[in-house]
C-alpha cells in the first residue's frame, strides 16, 4: 500500500532535486510515459489542457533539462519548495492520487527574493520496480498571472 510516509518522502526529495540544483535529477521522479503539466486555477476549472509547460513523457522532460542547462538565457535563479501534507485521495498496492499544497520562494542573483508561486500538486503516484515515480503530475498555480521566468521546473 502506498502510504503518507511515503508521498512525504517522495515529495521531500522531488523539492530538493529542485532546489539544490540537481535537475538532471528531476525527470528520474516519472514513469517514462508520465505527463507534466504546470497551469492556473482557471484552466484547471475550466478542463483546459494546455499549460504553461507541458510534457508527455520522462524524455520530453530530460530534454527540458537540457535545453536549460545548454540553450535557454535567463537569468540565475534558485527555488525554495514549502510542502504541505499531501492528501491522499486513493491508495492501492501500486496506484496512489493524491493533492499536495506547495509555495515556492525565488531567489535572484542579485539576491531578491518573492514569493513565486503558490498551489497544489494534483499526482498520479505509481509503483515502478519497487521505486514510487508519477504517472501524472499537474501543478496549479492559484494566480492566472505568471512570471515570464518560469525558467526551472516546480
Amino acid at each position: 500500500m502506498i502510504d503518507l510516509l511515503a508521498l512525504c518522502a517522495f515529495h521531500a526529495a522531488y523539492a530538493d532535486a529542485i532546489d539544490s540544483d540537481a535537475l538532471e535529477q528531476w525527470p528520474g521522479f516519472f514513469a517514462d510515459d508520465a505527463h507534466y503539466r504546470i497551469t492556473h486555477i482557471e484552466n484547471e476549472r475550466e478542463g483546459l489542457p494546455a499549460g504553461l509547460v507541458y510534457a508527455d513523457s520522462r524524455a520530453m522532460l530530460e530534454d527540458r533539462v537540457t535545453s536549460l542547462r545548454q540553450a535557454n538565457i535567463y537569468e540565475r535563479q534558485r527555488y525554495r519548495h514549502m510542502l504541505g501534507v499531501p492528501l491522499l485521495l486513493t491508495s492501492g498496492a501500486n496506484e496512489a492520487e493524491a493533492r499536495t499544497p506547495f509555495m515556492v520562494a525565488r531567489t535572484m542573483a542579485t539576491g531578491e527574493m518573492q514569493l513565486f508561486a503558490t498551489g497544489y500538486y494534483q499526482d498520479h503516484f505509481v509503483r515502478q520496480d519497487g521505486r514510487l515515480l508519477l504517472k501524472s503530475r499537474v501543478a496549479v498555480c492559484d494566480s492566472t498571472v505568471t512570471d515570464t521566468l518560469l525558467a526551472l521546473p516546480l
